[in-house]
């Protein structure tokens, strides 16, 4: 196609839609069986296009198209007899106008949701309208139930949900920790135009999915939020029997031996047969319904003991084959439990006295760290001072000049030193040494100032025996 060809198209294009946009209706109307409902219809902006006639039609479907009422401004109204509208469409104003034909639908039913086309017959443009769609909805009636079935390895349908009469279809959904299937909605269409929508959970039962949760939730147009409906699945089985009350510890002369059947089962169990493998009841036991109490047990308690339960669909058992002790185990005689006394307390009781042994423990070995400690330490009192011997007044003060040709006497704590070359060595033939200390033995001479002191200025060295401080004997002098 060239460019001046689709060019002109489009411009037929937009003409079109110029004329079909004056034609103003409403494009959907909602409206619930038994209302009234107005279809408005309105030409706007005629300009020089002259309008001729105005006609409502009714389109249920796209074969199916009726005309249910006609405006002409010279021959007035009509409706249509043959219409099934007929007798329950108006037009809004006694009489129309060609600008404003809105009508009128009482008393509407299911069967009333369709297309409604308002159209113009104009000169020179020709035929414009506008089509509004008339949706009915009717609020359904929903329904769940759970299926009572019998426990098996084939999948059934254990429950249903049904939303029954609506308008449009509901939708249907499940919530449940089973793991079963759903199967695919089944859609009905009504004679009314109304829906019915069912759906059911599938699920190979088992008899612990007896009493197990399962939920229907319905939603609609019509409802606000969506319906629910809790349910139980309910499983028949019949009875699992268990006997418990065998500890492999009856010996001979034990008192108060007890065997209890349980039994679970749907329909409930109606009756409980306490029998042996033997067939004979040993006389000192006694059976009280599905419990079965030894008073005293012997050699005839050498036996298997059979439990068997029933109920509507059929039966189930359980034995336990008791085997006597000549006495009662080792364990059980150094750890006898008291009756009545739970295992819980006495574990209590066992892990009370551990810690309190612990703790007592732990105190021990600290007061005796401390006692070794206190042994190996010094000791916690001081010694009484040592008794000074000489006084600072009987002390005498030796004061020594310092020359060089004169020997100066200094205190020392080593031992006395004898001059050795005093004596004759003949292999020298040295002549002893004629040097005595007494030769130069310093007077005495007391250069204390008034306040008991030495003077430094003197020049003099004060030993360390002159102080009044001191405890140590005096120095001797050889």
């Amino acid at each position: 196609m060239t460019m001046p060809g689709l060019l002109s198209a489009l411009i037929l294009l937009i003409i079109q839609g110029m004329l079909a946009q004056r034609v103003k209706v409403e494009p959907e109307v909602v409206s619930y069986p038994g209302q009234t409902v107005t279809l408005r219809c309105q030409f706007l902006n005629p300009g020089a296009t002259q309008l001729t006639q105005v006609s409502w039609i009714f389109e249920r479907t796209d074969t199916e198209r009726t005309n249910i009422a006609v405006f002409h401004p010279t021959f007035g109204v009509n409706y249509p007899t043959k219409s099934p509208l007929a007798g329950r469409v108006r037009f809004m104003s006694d009489p129309p106008t060609l600008d404003n034909p809105s009508i009128q639908i009482s008393n509407v039913k299911m069967t009333d949701e369709g297309r409604y086309i308002c159209e113009y017959a104009t000169y020179p443009s020709g035929n414009e309208q506008g089509v509004s769609s008339l949706v009915m909805l009717a609020k359904p009636k929903n329904t769940a139930t759970t299926v009572k079935v019998s426990a098996s390895t084939t999948p059934v349908i254990v429950a249903r949900c049904e939303s029954s009469n609506g308008r449009p279809a509901a939708t249907i959904s499940w919530s449940t920790p089973l793991k079963g299937n759903v199967t695919p909605p089944n859609t009905t269409d009504n004679a009314n135009n109304t829906v019915s929508v069912q759906s059911a959970y599938m699920l190979a039962p088992q008899p612990s999915d007896n009493g197990k949760d399962i939920s229907c939730m319905v939603s609609h147009r019509t409802m606000p939020l969506p319906e629910t409906f809790p349910m139980k699945l309910v499983v028949e089985y019949p009875p699992q029997v268990q006997i418990i009350g065998y500890d492999n510890n009856w010996y001979r002369g034990r008192t108060s031996a007890f065997l209890t059947c349980q039994a679970d089962g749907n329909p409930a169990p109606t009756t409980i047969t306490w029998k042996t493998l033997s067939g004979l009841m040993p006389e000192t036991v006694q059976v009280q319904e599905n419990r079965l109490a030894v008073q005293k047990v012997d050699d005839t308690i050498n036996t298997t003991f059979i439990c068997e339960v029933k109920n509507s669909l059929g039966y189930g058992r359980d034995q336990v084959t008791v085997f006597v002790r000549e006495e009662i185990k080792e364990q059980h005689k150094e750890f006898p439990q008291p009756k009545g006394v739970p295992t819980g307390g006495i574990i209590a009781a066992i892990l009370c006295v551990i810690i309190l042994v612990a703790l007592i423990a732990t105190i021990i070995v600290m007061v005796r760290k401390r006692q070794r400690k206190n042994i190996d330490g010094p000791p916690t009192h001081k010694p009484p001072p040592p008794m000074k011997t000489n006084t600072y007044s009987d002390r005498p003060i030796i004061r020594t000049s310092v020359s060089d040709s004169e020997f100066m006497h200094h205190e020392t704590k080593e031992e006395p030193m004898t001059d050795l070359s005093a004596y004759h060595d003949d292999k020298d033939h040295h002549e002893p040494s004629h040097f005595s200390l007494e030769d130069k033995q310093i007077p005495y001479q007391d250069d204390r100032d008034e306040d008991g002191t030495m003077g430094e200025e003197d020049g003099y060295y004060v030993t360390s025996s002159a102080r009044g401080s001191s405890f140590m004997s005096p120095a001797v002098i050889v």
